[in-house]
C-alpha cells in the first residue's frame, strides 16, 4: 500500500463523533465551518482524515477559552493535513497567549467594576 492510500481520509462522521465525544451534528457543524475537511465518496458520504478527532477536540477547547469558529478554523488553516507534535505546540502557545489576554481583560473590567463608578460609566473595553 503506497503512503497516499495509507494517509487517505476513512473515518465516517460517526466514527469521528465517537472518537472525539461529539455528536454527528457538531461533527458536521465543524466541517460547514472548516475546523475539519472531508473528502467525498463516490456515494457522496463524507469521509475525515486522522486528525479529524483531534481538530475537534482541541476545537472544543478553544471555543472554552472563548474563541468562536470562525477564529478557530482561521487558526487551523495553518495546520498540515496530519500536525505533528510542533504543530500542536504552536495551537497551544497562541491558546495560552488568547487566554492569558481575555483574562487580563476580565480583570481589568472586575476592577472597573469595583470602582465605585456609576457602571452606564465605566470605560468600554
Amino acid at each position: 500500500m503506497t503512503a497516499a492510500l495509507s494517509s487517505a481520509p476513512t473515518r465516517t462522521v460517526s466514527e469521528v463523533a465517537a472518537e472525539s465525544g461529539v455528536a454527528p451534528s457538531a461533527v458536521r457543524f465543524y466541517e460547514k465551518h472548516g475546523v475539519v475537511e472531508a473528502e467525498r465518496t463516490a456515494g457522496n458520504q463524507r469521509r475525515f482524515g486522522a486528525a479529524a478527532a483531534c481538530r475537534i477536540e482541541v476545537a472544543r477547547l478553544a471555543q472554552r477559552v472563548g474563541l468562536t469558529v470562525r477564529e478557530i478554523a482561521e487558526l487551523f488553516s495553518e495546520l498540515p493535513p496530519e500536525p505533528g507534535p510542533e504543530d500542536w505546540q504552536h495551537v497551544a502557545d497562541r491558546l495560552v497567549a488568547e487566554a492569558e489576554h481575555r483574562v487580563a481583560r476580565l480583570r481589568s473590567q472586575l476592577d472597573a467594576l469595583g470602582s465605585d463608578g456609576k457602571l452606564c460609566e465605566l470605560p468600554a473595553e
